[in-house]
């Protein structure tokens, strides 16, 4: 039957991969991919040829009715992206919602998102959480800081390696350089790592070591 599938991809390791998720993407029509050029490696890997169309953030607003007639007409499409799930901090809401809308079905599969094993693996409490994803890079910014310093459940965030530092500073500025934080980078990769400490410590380590990669941060929430 006809509907669009939400399928997860690796972070890092090709191997953390679902048979399901291959055999899905082996049988579809199409393959929507933030990034062909990318993807074109882990098809490779996994001897995946089905036909690849770009979908990302700077065209996924123009092709998202093209995307739904293609399913409407008996089409079978799997959205993935670069690297884990699907509209978490990635192109994909967008045309799940307008599939939602058309009363196509949407099979979301389970699989690799970056903020999981970082938070299991941070030893700050997982029973209530927030993720924030990215923060504003410039507008609202400073707003969003003195809100979440009030916030009592550990919260989740994604930084780039070059904004990590300046992240973390602002942290501490807001919440005090005390509070306690996990930060992990190129996870599941050969280089996967993770600095645990207050924020004074983590930013001096970063400080003395380059940082490189992709990061999640795990920030221990206020003491209630």
């Amino acid at each position: 039957m006809s509907k669009l599938y939400v399928v997860p991809t690796p972070i890092g390791n090709l191997e953390d991969f679902t048979f399901r998720a291959q055999r899905v993407l082996n049988e579809v029509d199409l393959i929507l991919a933030e990034d062909t050029r990318t993807s074109a490696k882990l098809m490779s890997h996994y001897s995946i040829t089905t036909p690849m169309s770009s979908n990302h953030m700077h065209n996924e607003h123009r092709s998202l009715q093209k995307w739904v007639d293609k399913i409407l007409t008996g089409e079978s499409i799997a959205l993935i992206s670069d690297a884990g799930t699907p509209a978490i901090s990635d192109p994909g809401f967008l045309l799940v919602r307008e599939c939602i809308k058309n009363d196509i079905e949407v099979d979301c599969l389970p699989g690799a998102t970056a903020f999981v094993p970082a938070l299991v693996n941070s030893g700050i409490g997982c029973e209530k959480f927030v993720f924030e994803g990215f923060l504003p890079v410039k507008k609202g910014r400073q707003t969003r800081l003195q809100l979440l310093a009030q916030e009592t459940k550990t919260m989740i965030f994604y930084e780039s390696p070059y904004r990590v530092i300046k992240t973390l500073d602002q942290f501490s500025e807001f919440m005090g350089e005390d509070r306690y934080v996990s930060v992990s980078r190129e996870i599941s990769k050969k280089f996967e790592q993770t600095v645990r400490g207050s924020l004074s410590e983590v930013i001096t380590h970063f400080k003395e070591k380059d940082p490189k990669g992709e990061f999640v941060i795990i920030l221990e929430g206020k003491k209630e």
